[in-house]
């Protein structure tokens, strides 16, 4: 199978970007994986610490490495928003492809002497693995949020000191974007917008390949605009879980007396599924009229 950092560079060439979903339970892994193997693209998958706290570092490692064995799949595995080296290295020992290390909420210089103390750390266990940093404010938690919080801009200046002096080989600045959702953005009557014109100023100063953070609730036509610009790596985290709760929603209210888990659950794996589609569509441009567009 291909490494993460060689699909990277084939989807960065292709002018697609890889779409990167949380998990927290077995019900989301499922419909995750189901949707990029039905369009036969690659993805991403997500644990946090707090994820991996409830679900196993090492255990959901060895179901990723099943799922690749069984399937053929071009499923990679990402330490989310790793915020200690202990933790970090954890991760790397139990066969991640790539980490998070995410110091964005200390001073810029702390961040970037401890982001690159950690990228020598890492790299010294797994030379492979894939080591992303973060810089700016975009806020935090994946939830729905009452009102937006006053965020910042990475500048280009930052971003290129940040990427030459860490070594990371993913750099995630703050462009527009911002964890979780408002509850204006659940019923879309509001969509978040990102800063283009930072992201390619971005690109072009430090050459890295960048990941949009917080994308749910994105404007589509931002999205794609974002990966013309130089995104690489699009997270979906609070779309998921939404759509997981719809999901369990729907089904407990239709079979109000079903206690058996396997005879719910499959609802909440097709609600999953459709999500993980629809923007795994978009990212890699295979929307009925992207496909039109590209024949033509």
């Amino acid at each position: 199978m291909q490494s993460l950092r060689e699909t990277l560079s084939q989807t960065q060439t292709l002018g697609v970007a890889l779409g990167h979903f949380n998990i927290s339970d077995l019900t989301i892994l499922q419909g995750v994986s189901a949707a990029a193997r039905e369009l036969d693209v690659p993805v991403l998958v997500g644990v946090s610490e707090n994820e991996r706290d409830f679900l196993g570092t090492r255990q959901i490692a060895t179901l990723m490495q099943s799922l690749r064995e069984e399937h053929n799949s071009r499923i990679f595995l990402n330490a989310d928003h790793t915020h200690s080296l202990s933790k970090a290295e954890v991760a790397v020992r139990a066969g991640f492809d790539s980490v998070v290390f995410d110091l964005s909420n200390l001073p810029f210089d702390e961040n970037t002497r401890q982001t690159k103390q950690a990228v020598a750390a890492l790299k010294s266990i797994n030379p492979s693995i894939v080591v992303e940093g973060e810089i700016g404010d975009i806020g935090s938690g994946s939830e729905i949020h009452d009102a937006a919080p006053k965020l910042g801009l990475t500048t280009p200046e930052e971003a290129r000191h940040f990427v030459d002096f860490t070594g990371v080989d993913v750099l995630a600045p703050a462009v527009g974007n911002m964890h979780g959702m408002l509850s204006t953005m659940v019923t879309g009557s509001v969509r978040k917008h990102l800063n283009i014109e930072r992201i390619q100023q971005i690109k072009a100063a430090t050459g890295a390949f960048l990941t949009l953070h917080g994308a749910s609730g994105t404007d589509d036509t931002d999205l794609r605009q974002a990966i013309a610009a130089g995104i690489n790596i699009i997270h979906i985290n609070t779309e998921i879980r939404l759509a997981w709760r719809r999901g369990l929603d729907d089904a407990l209210s239709r079979h109000p007396k079903e206690v058996v888990p396997y005879k719910i659950l499959p609802a909440v794996v097709e609600s999953v599924k459709a999500v993980a589609q629809a923007r795994l569509e978009l990212f890699n441009r295979l929307e009925p009229q992207a496909r039109k567009n590209l024949a033509s």
